[in-house]
C-alpha cells in the first residue's frame, strides 16, 4: 500500500506537465482554462500552507516524500503563474492567456 501511494504522490507532481506542453505548443490557452491551471496552482500554495502549519503544530511531522514531490509540482507551475498575471494585467480578466515564443 505505501508504494501505491508514493507512487500516486510521485505522479501527481508531475501530471500537469501535459497540460503545460499543449499551452507552450499551442501559444495560449482560453480563459477558463487558464483559470483552471491557476486555481490548480493555489490548491498546491494552500497544501504548502498546511505542511508549514503542522510542522509547527505537530510533533515529529516529517513526511519528505510528500515535501519533495509538492516542491517539484509547486515549481512546475510557476512559469505559469507568471505568464497568466502578466497575461490578465496586460489584457484583462476575461482575456485569453498569450504565451510568447521563444
Amino acid at each position: 500500500f505505501e508504494m501505491c501511494w508514493a507512487f500516486s504522490i510521485y505522479l501527481e507532481a508531475v501530471a500537469i506537465l501535459p497540460q503545460l506542453f499543449m499551452l507552450q505548443k499551442q501559444g495560449g490557452a482560453e480563459s477558463l482554462t487558464g483559470h483552471y491551471i491557476l486555481l490548480l496552482g493555489l490548491y498546491r500554495l494552500f497544501y504548502i500552507l498546511n505542511w508549514i502549519y503542522r510542522y509547527a503544530t505537530e510533533p515529529h511531522y516529517m513526511q519528505l516524500i510528500v515535501w519533495i514531490s509538492g516542491t517539484v509540482q509547486t515549481a512546475l507551475y510557476l512559469d505559469f503563474f507568471y505568464t497568466y498575471m502578466k497575461s490578465k494585467r496586460e489584457r484583462g480578466i476575461d482575456a485569453p492567456i498569450e504565451i510568447d515564443s521563444v
